[in-house]
Formats: C-alpha cells, sequence, structure tokens
C-alpha cells in the first residue's frame, strides 16, 4: 500500500503554469509505475501522464505531449506534474495514483484525494 498526496492546484489563468506534486510514503518498492489523471465535473476520468517508479521512462496522453511533463525529485519521494499553456479545458481535479503492475492502462492500486486545478479564460 502506497499513501499519495497531491497539492499544488488552485486557480490559474489561461496560459499560464502550474507544478503539482505527489508525495509518495508507504511501500513505495512495490511500485512500478506512478500516474496522473484528471477528472472534469460529469466526464470520465482520463489518463494525463505516468512514469516508471526507476524514472526510465514517461508516457503522456496524445493531447496533452507539449504542454504537460511528469519528472521526480531527487530524492525520488515526490513525483511532479508541471503543466503549461493551461487551458480552460484543462480544469479538473487531478488525482495521482500508483500500481505495482508493468500494464500502464491497467489498474491502479493507490490513489491520493485529488487537487482541484480551475484554469480560467
Amino acid at each position: 500500500q502506497v499513501q499519495l498526496v497531491e497539492s499544488g492546484g488552485g486557480l490559474v489563468q489561461a496560459g499560464g503554469s502550474l507544478r503539482l506534486s505527489c508525495a509518495a510514503s508507504g511501500r513505495t518498492f512495490s511500485t512500478y509505475i506512478v500516474g496522473w489523471f484528471r477528472q472534469a465535473p460529469g466526464k470520465e476520468r482520463e489518463f494525463v501522464a505516468g512514469m516508471r517508479w526507476s524514472g526510465r521512462s514517461t508516457y503522456y496522453a496524445d493531447s496533452l505531449k507539449g504542454r504537460f511533463n511528469i519528472s521526480r525529485d531527487n530524492a525520488q519521494n515526490t513525483v511532479y506534474l508541471q503543466m503549461n499553456s493551461l487551458k480552460p479545458e484543462d480544469t479538473a481535479v487531478y488525482y495521482c495514483a500508483a500500481t505495482r503492475s508493468a500494464n500502464l492502462y491497467g489498474k491502479y492500486d493507490d490513489w491520493g484525494q485529488g487537487t482541484q486545478v480551475t484554469v480560467s479564460s
């Protein structure tokens, strides 16, 4: 089991940037992939970005490539989502999640509580 706590959300103007953080604790040694997801009101949760816990590979939703970047800090206990050129369509609750599976599209085992990102026009 992994505990995940997101932070860094807030209100930002269109074209601006935000950096979300996901602090991980617990049995992180069993984690294979950490991912970011988002869910807007009335819509299903969608994949945003993910990375192997080893840091060797990163993955992005095609529609977000070039604007969003996932990374880890030097201590390897915090995952970041750098969001640039934000659009109102990016407004959603953003979640980080962890899975022990090597399947990026498989079931994620642990989830954070989410952090709200609101982009004004």
